[in-house]
């Protein structure tokens, strides 16, 4: 019996000294999964689709080409633009020269007329002394009056002409513009009809084939960046409080057992618990109540030299052990990203269509780049 009583105290003073020297430092859970984010490729535009280059599990480049679509529509509706483009050129090209044209009628106009009153002037002299008739004098203030009316409406087509035009060039018009926003819109549309991956990583949930008629945000495929994969762990309410942001995390993977050891650390700690995001969150105002344990996600980010080494995929089951020696960092995560995540996106602007508009507004500007113009 004392022999026995020996071993048992002993065992007691092993665990004892186990778990205030090293156990209690540490908090474990098996209750862990691979996540990562899972881009969402959408087609931008309608159409039919012609080819499709890529199937579930493989892996793409960030802008390598995954779907296109017919694009015979998208470059009718170009040229279309084009055109339309062109036709603006010309007509603001027409204002122009109708205000040096308008311009030039009123300068003979105020001429003529002046030459007319000169001519009246002098009827009226000699009429006073019976040289000229009523009649032919009458005829000259008429033709004031005709002179005077002309030179009003061509004074007010001018200004009409120059509200059009004026503090502005061909270039700069606000036809010309519209007609060039027309073409950049027409063109991304083309764009739009290659559709390439905004990020690297494997293609999952493609649903597309070729043949189908898809409308704009018909969803395709996913493309998933594994090698920005993380942990969330599910840890009971009881094992937080210690917890801190930064502290290191030993993590193992079902998939490759306890050959494979993930380094990392906590990158945040979730909002609230599990139960309290869920689609029918438990109602606990009622006359029944049983407590249960919470569990809190803990996200684990990890070692992206490990990660490309041993490859995770989503969902795998994770056994996770926190260190919380150090306890000196915060509860709340002010930062997850190093950096902002960012797609490759169809932009709007490019040189080449920059130098296509330009050259249709040369060609068809006849070779002249109007000054401002003011009103006369």
């Amino acid at each position: 019996m004392l022999v026995v009583g020996a071993v048992v105290l002993l065992g007691v003073i092993a665990y004892t000294a186990y778990y205030f020297l090293h156990s209690r430092y540490f908090e474990e859970t098996d209750d862990a999964y691979v996540a990562s984010d899972m881009v969402q490729i959408n087609s931008e535009v309608s159409g039919t689709v012609i080819s499709v280059g890529v199937d579930n599990t493989q892996q793409v480049t960030r802008g390598q080409t995954l779907i296109e679509l017919d694009p015979a529509d998208a470059q009718i509706a170009v040229a279309a633009a084009e055109a339309e483009l062109a036709r603006s050129v010309r007509n603001v090209r027409a204002l122009f020269s109708r205000s040096s044209g308008l311009k030039s009628v009123i300068n003979a106009r105020q001429i003529a007329l002046q030459s007319a009153r000169n001519d009246l002037q002098r009827r009226m002299k000699v009429a006073a002394e019976g040289g000229v008739s009523a009649e032919e004098l009458q005829h000259s203030k008429d033709q004031v009056a005709q002179l005077e009316a002309a030179l009003a409406t061509s004074s007010e087509e001018l200004e009409t002409n120059n509200a059009q035009v004026e503090n502005t060039t061909i270039a700069n018009h606000p036809q010309v513009l519209s007609a060039a926003a027309s073409l950049r819109q027409a063109s991304l549309a083309l764009k739009r009809t290659r559709i390439v991956a905004p990020v690297s990583g494997a293609v999952a949930r493609r649903n597309v084939e070729i043949g189908s008629r898809i409308a704009a945000g018909t969803p395709l495929l996913a493309v998933v960046p594994l090698e920005n994969a993380w942990v969330d762990a599910n840890f009971k309410e009881v094992q937080l409080e210690h917890m801190r942001v930064g502290q290191p995390v030993e993590v193992h993977s079902d998939m490759y057992g306890k050959d494979v050891t993930y380094h990392g650390k906590i990158a945040g700690l979730g909002a609230g618990s599990g139960a309290a995001f869920a689609l029918l969150p438990p109602q606990n105002a009622s006359g029944n109540w049983i407590k249960i344990v919470q569990r809190v996600p803990v996200r684990i980010a990890l070692d992206p030299k490990e990660l490309a080494k041993n490859p995770l995929r989503l969902g795998l089951s994770m056994h996770v052990e926190v260190d919380m020696h150090n306890t000196d960092g915060s509860l709340v995560a002010t930062q997850i990203r190093t950096a902002p995540q960012q797609l490759i996106a169809n932009g709007e602007h490019d040189s080449d269509l920059n130098v296509k508009i330009a050259d249709i507004i040369k060609n068809n500007s006849g070779g002249v780049k109007p000054a401002a113009s003011g009103v006369l």
